[in-house]
């Protein structure tokens, strides 16, 4: 986790950089700034540096971790992260919804229209698997 808050606070840094340097180089070859670049490349700074400080608190909040320890063998980290239902349709359909609802913006407005109802029924339908049916909790 500390070498990612490392990782993730350079970049940070090296957005900044690339940042001024990019408006000063625009600034002197064409008389004037670019706002376009300029703020692109400054959102940067603050998309890297909102992960930085996530990491960074979920370093405190959650305490050394096996990837920390250069010492540590591959077993350390096994541990389950998490789960996933290996039989599940659900997420095809959350796919399709994100998907079509993506396309929607190259191809015309009425397909968002058609992408939402799937994308709504894919999330429902995700949410609630363990609810109902064969594997109900």
């Amino acid at each position: 986790m500390k070498t990612n808050v490392k990782m993730f606070l350079f970049l940070t840094a090296f957005f900044l950089l690339a940042a001024v340097g990019y408006y000063l180089w625009w600034n002197l070859t064409n008389g004037g700034w670019e706002p376009i670049g300029t703020a692109a490349i400054g959102m940067l700074v603050f998309m890297s540096a909102f992960i930085t400080f996530y990491l960074w608190k979920t370093d405190l909040t959650q305490g050394p971790v096996p990837e920390d320890n250069p010492l540590a063998n591959i077993e350390d980290g096994e541990s389950e992260i998490g789960f996933y239902s290996p039989w599940s349709w659900w997420p095809i359909f959350l796919g399709i919804g994100c998907a079509l609802a993506f396309s929607s913006l190259a191809i015309s407005w009425w397909l968002f229209f058609i992408a939402v109802p799937i994308a709504i029924i894919g999330v429902v339908g995700f949410v609630f698997e363990y609810s109902r049916g064969l594997h109900a909790h």
